[in-house]
């Protein structure tokens, strides 16, 4: 889906004017477009001094044409208040999942970001303990093991991650606690290795995180239902609890 050659920046700036004649019927003129280098996929909008002011992440330099019109519709319906057509945001999160533009967005994120690691020795469980358990039973030992790491703050939606571009798994420290099981917290972490034995997998521009091959594993699990279960009953418990304590 890339492009052979970089949309020159006049003609996105004239895709941001067509964007505000679409929700205002009127054309607007003066717009600045620039290509920043943020962190990860990241644009802004705003208007200062009578004119509106654009930074798209320079990740998608090489864009398609479709692409930069959908962000356009996006970021000036947000600038406007107005309510996101579905088709822009279908099209431009088609473009983002371009190879090219995955591994430019790889990249920067090494280069530029800075992944705040504190430990994996937690107050109750230590991740590179549980990490060598997985490893030898589920890997045959094989599994290469990244930086490990509990959360600075403890996150309820989302239990575990795992950062490809940094080699990074960052587990909550909300299942640093001693009313946690053990089994979840290896259930977590196994789901996260699963990501490292099964990288993401592109097709026809789509990105595929968890395949069938990785849920196939993830039942190998020999708590897989129980653990599923008690997350399900449970964590929203644990929240509550995070909150009284406060």
């Amino acid at each position: 889906m890339s492009t052979a050659h970089h949309l020159a920046i006049e003609k996105i700036e004239e895709l941001y004017g067509h964007a505000f004649a679409r929700f205002t019927g009127k054309e607007r003129k003066d717009i600045e477009v620039v290509f920043y280098p943020y962190v990860g996929l990241n644009h802004t909008i705003r208007v200062r001094n009578g004119k509106v002011l654009v930074r798209i992440s320079d990740s998608c330099v090489t864009m398609s044409r479709e692409g930069h019109k959908a962000l356009a519709e996006i970021l000036v319906a947000k600038l406007l208040g107005k309510k996101v057509p579905a088709e822009s945001n279908r099209i431009y999160n088609s473009n983002v999942k371009d190879d090219e533009i995955q591994a430019k967005n790889d990249s920067v994120k090494r280069a530029r970001g800075r992944k705040i690691i504190t430990s994996a020795s937690g107050d109750v469980y230590d991740l590179s303990e549980i990490f060598n358990e997985l490893n030898q039973e589920y890997f045959k030992g094989e599994l290469s093991r990244p930086t490990l790491s509990w959360s600075q703050r403890r996150t309820y939606n989302i239990l575990g991650h795992h950062d490809s571009a940094f080699d990074t798994i960052v587990i909550s420290k909300s299942l640093d606690d001693g009313k946690v099981p053990r089994f979840i917290v290896r259930y977590v972490l196994y789901h996260e290795m699963l990501h490292i034995a099964h990288p993401t997998k592109i097709v026809n521009g789509k990105r595929f995180n968890h395949t069938p091959e990785f849920k196939k594993d993830e039942k190998r699990f020999k708590e897989y239902k129980a653990a599923e279960r008690w997350i399900d009953d449970n964590v929203s418990k644990l929240k509550r609890r995070a909150r009284r304590k406060k």
